[in-house]
This record gives C-alpha cells, structure tokens and sequence, in this order.
C-alpha cells in the first residue's frame, strides 16, 4: 500500500479532529449518549472519501450506538462540512467502521491475566 500523501494525512487529521467534536456535542442524539472516539480517519487518494474508525465507550450496546451513527450519517457529513467549510472545498463521502483494536487489547490482557 502507498503512503499516504501529507495533504491526505493533513485532511484525515482535520476531519478526526472535527468529527470528534461533533461526536462529544452530539453525544446525547447521534452516540445515544455513549462516549465515541474516533481513532484513526484514512482519506482515499482521490480525498473523495474518508473513512472513520471509531471506538464505544460507556455503552451497553455499541452495535445500536454503531447504527445510530451510520444512520446519522448525512448530518454528522453536513455538520462537517460547516465546521470545515473553510479548510475543505469538498466534504468527503463519510464510512465509520468499528475499532475493536481496544477491545482486541482488552482481551489479550485478560488472556495473559488469567494464564
């Protein structure tokens, strides 16, 4: 796989950060009032599309919290792309995925606790 390209670096940087706000504003209707992280954002070549890993906190169900989102999505992409409506001159096409590394992490160290 390529590099990315600074300027793609650059723009996932700007969109993580800018979707973690709309993540921590909108806690409450968007992640049904889980904590969401978005832990990494990879931009395609073309900085059409951008897709979002994100990370569940402090809920029951993270697949319902997960649905929510997907469902919201042509909001989360319309409130983007008024806070970055100075830096982007196109909103990318957003795709969130569930990052399970933490959990993936939980679970080797329970496994190395409980050898």
């Amino acid at each position: 796989m390529a590099m990315a390209s600074i300027r793609q670096e650059k723009i996932a940087g700007l969109i993580q950060k800018e979707l973690s706000q709309i993540f921590r504003k909108e806690a409450r209707t968007v992640c049904l009032g889980a904590m969401v992280s978005v832990t990494v954002v990879r931009m395609s070549p073309d900085m059409g599309l951008a897709k979002a890993y994100l990370s569940i906190f402090g809920s029951a169900s993270k697949d319902e919290v997960f649905k929510n989102i997907q469902a919201q999505n042509k909001t989360i992409r319309h409130d983007l792309a008024k806070s970055t409506r100075n830096q982007l001159r196109r909103t990318p096409e957003l795709m969130f995925f569930l990052d399970d590394s933490l959990d993936y992490a939980d679970q080797i160290n329970q496994l190395l606790k409980d050898g």
